[in-house]
């Protein structure tokens, strides 16, 4: 996870200060979810990168064998 917060003005000054300086960043593979809070909890936002999944190693089982 890269960021998380429950204010959105600073999500979004965090997602335009990302931008604007870390070059580093693959926008590709960024995923930014936000969790609706309703009556009981605030909303959240968050900003995370995927990650690959690893290869199974050969002799392990997988979901399909």
């Amino acid at each position: 996870m890269l960021f998380e917060t429950q204010d959105e003005s600073q999500w979004s000054a965090h997602i335009r200060r990302l931008r604007a300086s870390d070059t580093q960043i693959d926008w590709t593979a960024v995923r930014a979810d936000m969790f609706c809070g309703r009556l009981v909890q605030p909303t959240t936002y968050r900003l995370s990168l995927f990650v690959p999944n690893a290869a199974p190693d050969s002799g392990q089982g997988t979901p399909d064998s």
